[in-house]
């Protein structure tokens, strides 16, 4: 189904420009409003990260939804999966999420969530789309909805977090920084490892409305490798904006992706017998070879879905596996949540270091990570140099060149207007080379 307004993960874009804007996020908010009541009446939370923008999007969504007859509970700067948890606990209809994850303060964005805390299935978003293109009424005044505020969404969430891992887990002796991006996780995080007893440095914790990513956070780690190492601390947690990817470091300041984080989680399901018989793990067309390898040798299945957290989702749904997630840091932990959640994938993490007894920078030996270099080349007016002959032309010769050895990966970002070019092999140099030329090549046929 081809969609007007939603992407692969909501509706994200510069702020100022269409849609994102207060008059489209009004129409939005009585569109999902019409979409989701049930018997004239619906519940709906909302919830935001810290960009100085959310004021603008809540009000206006709020409106709108009020317009459509739905009660409205505000839950402030909230992570993403926060939203998602308490969309479920509350028994509310949905979850809205005011947020652009990773991406600068100038860009924001919505997602959704649906009762049980899961993506929007494609016939509702369809749903909303329609009703964004229709005349907008107003119910009558009777039966307009009202706005609250939930003033305990935090303390509700961290409970729910630490209930993650065994009452009895302490982290105690554990000193870790966080770095919380100047984002939805500056409250919530630092509380809730501090209250398992960790020893815990924060930086960007700061939030101003502007600054949320700016040099910190999942997509900026120099400044948490840093801290770490200066701070003789064991290990280093970045969350992005909106809390639902989390990369890790170690004590020498090296880097922990997604695919060694769902290693390490997905093993130490298995030495705790909680994976079953032919049970494995989703990753994306992203992720690095050597963690396949690597799962397969240990007999753990591995599938790749497409990139985006809502195709890993649905790819676990069909087997009824328990893991997935992606490179960025998007972790998937469906024993515990419904959505990414960076601050319970962190835990989980914490938790199998603690069973085995290792460092993160043991861990990170565990399996060998194959050389992987991806380029983004910037996308000029509506060409798609994905499917150009040059284009395939240049990618069929590399993947031959290669012998086997390797493999080629060209997409168009879901979020952004950048082709993604990405080549995995086992030789360093061979592999930068091969990623700049076929950079090169989608840049010229872009121009």
């Amino acid at each position: 189904m081809s969609r007007k307004y939603f992407g692969t993960d909501g509706i994200r874009g510069e702020v100022g420009q269409f849609p994102i804007t207060p008059d489209f996020m009004l129409k939005l908010g009585w569109a999902a409003g019409m979409a989701f009541r049930k018997n004239g009446r619906a519940r709906i939370l909302i919830g935001k990260d810290t960009r100085i923008s959310g004021y603008m999007f809540e009000s206006a969504l709020q409106a709108g939804l009020i317009a459509a007859g739905v009660d409205v509970m505000l839950l402030g700067p909230m992570p993403t999966p926060a939203i998602a948890y308490l969309t479920r606990t509350f028994h509310a209809d949905a979850g809205i999420v005011i947020s652009a994850s990773h991406n600068p303060y100038n860009d924001n964005g919505i997602k959704f969530f649906s009762s049980t805390g899961t993506k929007l299935p494609d016939e509702v978003e369809m749903m909303i789309e329609e009703l964004i293109d229709s005349p907008m009424t107003v119910v009558e005044s009777s039966q307009q909805g009202k706005a609250s505020r939930v003033n305990d969404a935090a303390g509700r969430y961290i409970e729910f977090c630490k209930s993650s891992v065994p009452t009895s887990t302490s982290f105690d002796g554990l000193k870790v920084v966080l770095d919380c991006a100047h984002g939805a996780t500056y409250k919530v995080a630092p509380s809730v490892f501090r209250e398992l007893g960790a020893q815990v440095t924060v930086i960007g914790d700061e939030p101003n409305g502007l600054n949320i990513n700016d040099g910190v956070g999942s997509t900026h780690l120099e400044l948490l490798r840093k801290t770490v190492v200066d701070q003789g601390a064991d290990l280093g947690i970045a969350f992005d904006g909106d809390g639902d990817r989390v990369l890790m470091v170690d004590h020498t300041g090296a880097v922990l992706d997604g695919d060694g984080i769902l290693f390490t989680i997905a093993t130490d399901l298995q030495d705790r017998g909680l994976l079953t018989e032919g049970a494995g793990v989703v990753g994306t067309l992203m992720s690095n070879l050597g963690l396949e390898l690597a799962l397969k040798e240990r007999g753990i299945g591995f599938s790749r879905a497409k990139v985006g957290d809502r195709y890993v989702i649905a790819d676990m749904q069909e087997r009824g596996w328990m893991l997935g997630g992606e490179n960025s840091g998007h972790i998937l932990c469906a024993h515990h949540v419904t959505t990414g959640d960076a601050i319970v994938a962190a835990l989980q993490v914490l938790r199998a270091l603690q069973r085995r007894q290792h460092s993160l920078a043991k861990e990170r030996f565990a399996w060998k990570k194959f050389p992987q270099v991806l380029i983004n080349v910037r996308l000029k007016g509506d060409s798609d140099p994905v499917s150009h002959p040059d284009v395939v032309k240049a990618c069929d010769e590399v993947t031959q060149a290669m012998l086997g050895r390797g493999r080629v990966l060209l997409r168009k970002s879901g979020t952004e207007p950048l082709v993604r070019v990405m080549v995995e092999g086992d030789d360093e140099a061979m592999v930068q080379q091969y990623a700049e030329q076929l950079a090169a090549q989608v840049d010229a046929v872009c121009s």
